[in-house]
């Protein structure tokens, strides 16, 4: 049983995976803001947090994805579609974002509190969950099992992504104050981000996977 789609498809997906998780989100303006306040040891128990949050919203979103799937091969089809349209959304919601700079945290939180607040923030975002639903179906084939498919790309999605947060973190930590506040940083992260989005959902929508050998 194949989990990870074939070399060219999961290429895209690693590509994909290391574009989004490296712009300048939320997520990562939280963690540099962590890691500015109290330095590199809270920046990357704020990188955990996230990582384990994210874990969390990809594996609820494999679920569902699963229960969608055993319906019917249409639902896959439907789902992928509808999951390239919701990427272009995002894309445009990307655009359309003033891209606030994120509040500097008080420099007095523990590290159990700086992981739980990191776990709350991306666990409880149902955005994170939506774009695991609409990213994953995209590289996924539909006669191997969907459960096991998209928990693999999801935490193969999620290690990537708290790589790039770690290096944040450290990055932050030492030259700190001026990525917090750097407009163009904002600003070159949000289009950037946008364009992944839209080209990723136009790639995967005319390259349709192939059902696993």
């Amino acid at each position: 049983m194949n989990l990870l789609p074939t070399w060219p498809l999961l290429s895209v997906f690693l590509a994909a995976s290391f574009v989004l998780a490296i712009t300048p989100g939320p997520g990562v303006f939280y963690i540099v803001a962590r890691s500015v306040a109290q330095g590199q040891r809270h920046g990357l128990a704020s990188v955990a947090g996230v990582a384990l949050g994210n874990l969390g919203n990809a594996a609820g979103a494999s679920l569902g994805l699963a229960a969608l799937f055993a319906v019917s091969s249409t639902a896959f089809t439907l789902v992928k579609y509808a999951g390239a349209l919701y990427l272009v959304y995002l894309g445009i919601q990307t655009l359309r974002a003033p891209g606030a700079a994120a509040p500097l945290p008080a420099a007095s939180a523990p590290l159990r509190k700086v992981f739980g607040d990191g776990l709350v923030v991306a666990l409880l975002n149902p955005k994170t969950a939506l774009f695991f639903a609409a990213f994953l179906p995209q590289f996924m084939t539909v006669p191997t099992a969907p459960i096991a498919q998209s928990i693999a790309l999801g935490s193969l999605f999620v290690a990537i992504a708290a790589g790039t947060d770690s290096a944040y973190a450290i990055a932050a930590a030492k030259i700190g104050p001026a990525l917090v506040g750097a407009r163009r940083i904002r600003t070159a992260g949000r289009y950037f981000n946008a364009g992944a989005l839209i080209s990723l959902a136009l790639f995967t929508a005319f390259c349709p996977t192939e059902p696993a050998k």
